[in-house]
């Protein structure tokens, strides 16, 4: 079996100014996101029509799934189901890894 090869693309996420980090987009269509919050912020509630898996890796994330909070720190991880209602809040400075089961962030050219 030959491995798949995707892109590593630098991006930033669409019309958020504080949020930067790399994306790399497979060939089935999913997507890893490596993100870094420059500064405190709230996502709004959204639902996906993909999977998506996270991780922690510094800072603090707080997701909120279905009304509940999840509180994630260094080492910390959670799955969302596709179709499921979910938001967040991270604080400066924290770093997330997220797996898609489809296209989440937008790529900027420059």
């Amino acid at each position: 079996m030959s491995p798949s090869r995707g892109q590593l693309e630098l991006c930033g996420y669409a019309g958020t100014k504080d949020i930067e980090g790399f994306a790399f987009n497979g060939k089935d269509g999913s997507q890893i996101v490596f993100w870094t919050c420059n500064e405190n912020r709230k996502s709004n509630e959204h639902v996906h029509e993909y999977d998506e898996y996270l991780a922690c890796v510094a800072g603090k994330y707080n997701v909120i799934v279905n009304g509940k909070i999840e509180t994630l720190k260094p080492g910390d991880e959670l799955f969302i189901p596709a179709g499921v209602l979910n938001s967040g809040e991270c604080t400066a400075g924290t770093r997330t890894i997220h797996a898609f089961g489809g296209k989440r962030a937008e790529i900027e050219s420059e």
